[in-house]
């Protein structure tokens, strides 16, 4: 009887309407969804350990070549950078509100704002691809064509140049993923598929556009703002 009760328990939890399917794996929903959360974490912690191998790159070659990298910094589009950050400042905020949105049930209001997060995304690659171009007329690109007028060190300047599209090539893949997620994610909201009860998808993605966008906020001060006064890094 005591088995009977555990199986008709353990269907219900599957079929509760408005949370979503409860995978056989996991006791209840609250389980579930601790479980997307505590993954979603461990999987931006090793981003973080990902990123921050180039991070440390840049500090001990900016250190070694500091005239180098000063100048070739300044080749950089500062009112290009500062509006792609403003662009990912603004798609955090509309992240943030279709994760509210889908709290509340309003499935509408989630799909502008993701839609609005897609579109924002867009314009950021939109200004990468461009500043990529530039680069590629100008010869700014390290290889065999490499050229840097103004710079005071052509030999070590391409180091900055490849950590410039290392360190930004890597942040705009992730956005690139995170674009199709959106495009999915758009889909799914829009066919109804979260609910005020179970949205969890949608708070595991904001975690993960959070992350890019953090990582730009640092990106953005070592790649377009330090030695345009003349200071040092440290």
């Amino acid at each position: 009887m005591a088995s009977h009760t555990a199986v008709a328990t353990k269907a219900a939890a599957h079929s509760h309407p408005g949370y979503g399917e409860l995978r056989h794996h996991f006791e209840s929903h609250e389980q579930q969804k601790d479980s997307a959360t505590i993954g979603m974490w461990v999987f931006l912690l090793t981003e973080l350990m990902f990123f921050g191998g180039l991070f440390l790159a840049y500090f001990i070659y900016r250190q070694w070549y500091p005239e180098a990298f000063a100048s070739a910094s300044n080749k950089t589009d500062l009112w290009l950078g500062a509006f792609n950050t403003t662009v990912l400042i603004c798609s955090s905020l509309t992240m943030a509100l279709a994760v509210h949105a889908a709290s509340k049930g309003k499935r509408i209001l989630l799909v502008g704002f993701l839609v609005a997060t897609l579109l924002l995304g867009g314009a950021f690659l939109g200004v990468k691809a461009y500043e990529y171009h530039d680069k590629w007329v100008h010869h700014e690109i390290p290889g065999d064509h490499f050229e840097c007028e103004g710079c005071h060190d052509e030999v070590h300047t391409p180091l900055f140049f490849a950590l410039y599209f290392g360190m930004t090539g890597l942040h705009a893949s992730h956005m690139i993923i995170g674009f199709g997620v959106l495009l999915v994610l758009i889909w799914q909201a829009w066919s109804g598929k979260f609910t005020e009860k179970w949205y969890t998808p949608i708070e595991m993605f904001g975690l993960y556009w959070h992350f890019v966008d953090i990582v730009w906020i640092f990106l953005f001060p070592l790649l377009y703002l330090i030695d345009r006064t003349g200071r040092s890094l440290l």
